[in-house]
């Protein structure tokens, strides 16, 4: 279901003759339905001969055969036979030399400027030689039959790398449009010696592309946030590469969550939610009254925007970027036990890469009463079909290469874990933010934490000293201590998965054994 929005004039609901009337054109509002989030018991990549010894199998990389494939594809097909349908011709990937160009057939005309929005649009002479790499099927309305098609349920998302197909069904949520090109991206990338990242990228308003930032990070800890930023220059939001010619935005657009969006705090994205063009999915709308509340939770926590790139003002219209100087690694850990801010030395990273740590808090998930870590090698497991590991050395080699700082940032609780302390003020971290970007902490001395063995910076400018060290921040030190050995040993049970392919430096990088 979708729902334009306009606002009349405050003075008038009929104009007078001979009056001019202004209009003023809102963004889309949308509900994606049972599916408020992506489906990852749903994805599915064809196993086949061609590639199937490229691919990481297992839970994340679920096989499915082509016979399944098949049948899927011709039901999809004579479903969609006398229907309108949506085509759009465009690109992932800003660097002409790695660009996929690709086809998004979609049920919904929603779905279709979704696409429009969030993938990098085809001049009209583009189009005219567009020949796609890729197509995605996507029909929200069409059904899978599980026990015929061999999904998990009657939603699907099915890859196939030797058709150069994605078939989508049984969803609404524009995400998995996206999210499948990323995945694909993530297998043809590394392949061509191009790391592909799911981060946020920016550089310095000076216009020097070579002060280059790059922020991982899984959903909800500030990934878009942190890069969108007045005073600096954002090359994209969500999706990179990172070749021997610098860092590229995959994308053409946006898709920040809103749910309780500051305009005081996030100016840019704020403003962008109330723009033309800007799509509003599971957002609070009154259709009395036509107007939206981005603190309404009702539908899900994951209320999202996808708007263009260009309804950010101070962001670069090409998508290009050099060679990062500094990688930042995003955590927001409800444990309140992290660091807010630390620096990272080379293995320390490949740990924290291959650990992509979060946490859950409650609320967000049903069955969530308290927080629960979440791991995800490479802050983006749902979408890497390689082994974490490939995507980790060529992260390693690329930051040795350049001679990266790497950071690790918490935007999680301080003071105590989630329900006893508070979230890290956002004024706080856009400092420690700034201070490493400049460079500012590189000349500071560090205290290592003796339980992470992590670089504390001792000061920061415009943050308070007593923040940086977060078992200071804490009244009741025995529960902070407690706390902090029980996230390590999640750290240790998580890391057993890589044990035997990294070397005994990174698997000794992280948190002291308790």
């Amino acid at each position: 279901m979708c729902i334009g929005i306009y606002r009349r004039p405050n003075y008038m609901s009929t104009p007078f003759i001979g009056m001019r009337v202004i209009w003023r054109i809102c963004p889309l509002v949308v509900r994606t339905g049972q599916h408020t989030g992506r489906s990852p018991r749903d994805k599915f990549i064809v196993r086949e001969p061609v590639h199937e010894d490229r691919i990481a199998w297992g839970d994340v990389n679920v096989p499915i055969d082509e016979r399944h494939f098949d049948r899927l594809y011709r039901r999809l097909i004579a479903y969609l036979q006398g229907r309108d349908i949506y085509v759009q011709d465009c690109f992932s990937g800003a660097d002409p030399a790695y660009r996929l160009p690709v086809r998004i057939i979609t049920e919904t005309a929603w779905h279709s400027l979704f696409t429009r929005n969030m993938f990098i649009r085809a001049t009209d002479e583009e189009l005219i030689n567009h020949v796609p790499q890729f197509t995605v099927i996507q029909a929200p309305n069409f059904h899978a039959l599980p026990e015929e098609d061999g999904t998990n349920s009657s939603a699907f998302i099915v890859v196939n790398f030797d058709k150069r197909m994605v078939l989508i069904g049984g969803t609404q949520y524009g995400g998995e449009i996206k999210k499948s090109i990323f995945s694909v991206m993530n297998y043809l990338l590394p392949m061509q010696g191009v790391l592909p990242m799911h981060c946020s990228a920016n550089f310095g308003s000076d216009g020097n592309e070579e002060n280059v930032a790059i922020f991982f990070g899984l959903s909800g800890t500030g990934k878009t946030t942190l890069s969108t930023d007045p005073t600096r220059i954002l090359i994209g939001d969500d999706e990179h590469g990172w070749s021997d010619n610098g860092v590229f935005n995959m994308e053409g657009g946006c898709y920040a969550k809103t749910i309780r969006l500051s305009p005081t705090a996030e100016p840019d994205i704020y403003e962008a939610t109330r723009k033309f063009c800007t799509i509003l999915e599971n957002v609070g709308f009154d259709p009395a009254t036509g107007r939206v509340d981005l603190d309404d939770d009702s539908l899900t926590e994951n209320t999202r925007a996808a708007y263009p790139i260009s309804h950010i003002p101070n962001a670069t219209r090409t998508g290009l970027g050099g060679h990062p100087n500094n990688v930042i690694m995003l955590t927001a850990d409800a444990f309140g036990v992290l660091p807010p801010i630390s620096k990272l030395t080379p293995e320390q990273a490949a740990y924290h890469f291959l650990s992509g740590y979060t946490a859950k808090v409650a609320g967000t998930e049903a069955g969530v009463t308290e927080p629960q870590a979440t791991f995800s090698a490479c802050f983006g497991e749902p979408f890497m079909v390689h082994d974490p590991t490939v995507y980790a050395e060529m992260l390693s080699e690329k930051i040795k290469k350049h001679n990266a700082d790497v950071w690790l940032i918490n935007t999680g609780w301080s003071g105590g874990p989630y329900g006893i302390g508070k979230r890290m003020n956002i004024a706080y971290t856009r400092a420690m933010v700034r201070s490493a970007l400049n460079g500012t902490l590189a000349r500071v001395e560090t205290k290592v934490d003796p339980v992470f063995q992590l670089a504390i910076p001792a000061t920061c400018p415009d943050v308070p000293d007593e923040v940086l060290n977060p078992r200071n921040t804490w009244e009741d030190k025995d529960a902070y201590d407690a706390q902090a050995a029980k996230l390590a040993d999640m750290f240790h049970e998580n890391f057993k998965r890589f044990g035997d392919t990294v070397s005994d430096e990174i698997a000794n990088s992280g948190p002291v054994k308790q």
